[in-house]
């Protein structure tokens, strides 16, 4: 909600845009329901002139909105059912936007990499699958792949190949709460953003 004044239509080019970076890019279980729904309501309150589409003022409320949108769909991913793990998965140098955003998607929404990161196992493979299934274009011989959180990083992958790694030291990374990983494709300069969380025994004990 929001007491700026702006149109109804102006108002959903926001939110659709905001909603393209945030809210589209969790999975919490890969299931969508009536109830997953992002709704945004402004009563003019506050007086200004209205604000228009493309102006300065859309560009600082857009950004505003981007931000809360973010935050909100970050707190949807880790507070999926029996969740222990907010699961970030970065893609960097990809040919396009929407092979960013693709690829990204895919690594968080795989219930293969979902139980990995409960099992805080380093398993590179599953997130190059997910990747490759996206429907991104990539080369695989060229991908390399980082796993991260609050305690270190580590490589477990370059070009496309398996690196020996710290087997306890990545458990101990992937202990953390907050876990991410980074996908270098190597094939452009775009870049995106997706949160999923990981699949434990309370999620089956819970549905």
């Amino acid at each position: 909600t929001t007491d700026a004044a702006i149109r109804s239509e102006v108002l959903q080019k926001a939110l659709t845009e905001a909603s393209a970076l945030s809210f589209n890019q969790i999975s919490v279980d890969g299931d969508m329901s009536t109830n997953d729904t992002a709704l945004i309501l402004a009563n003019g309150k506050a007086g200004n002139a209205p604000i228009e589409y493309g102006s300065k003022n859309y560009e600082k409320f857009l950004a505003v909105l981007k931000d809360i949108c973010l935050y909100l769909a970050k707190k949807i991913a880790r507070d999926g059912e029996g969740a222990n793990h907010l699961f970030e998965a970065e893609v960097i140098h990809a040919k396009s936007e929407e092979d960013a955003l693709k690829a990204a998607k895919a690594i968080v929404s795989s219930n293969l990499v979902k139980t990995a990161v409960f099992g805080k196992d380093a398993n590179w493979g599953r997130i190059i699958c997910a990747a490759g299934y996206s429907g991104a274009d990539f080369d695989p011989q060229k991908v390399d792949i980082q796993l991260s959180s609050y305690t270190g990083e580590f490589y477990v992958a370059k070009d496309g190949c398996g690196i020996p790694f710290d087997e306890d030291y990545a458990a101990k990374v992937l202990a953390e709460e907050n876990v991410k990983t980074i996908v270098d494709l190597k094939a452009g300069e775009y870049s995106a953003k997706a949160w999923g969380c990981d699949l434990s025994y309370d999620y089956v004990k819970i549905n």
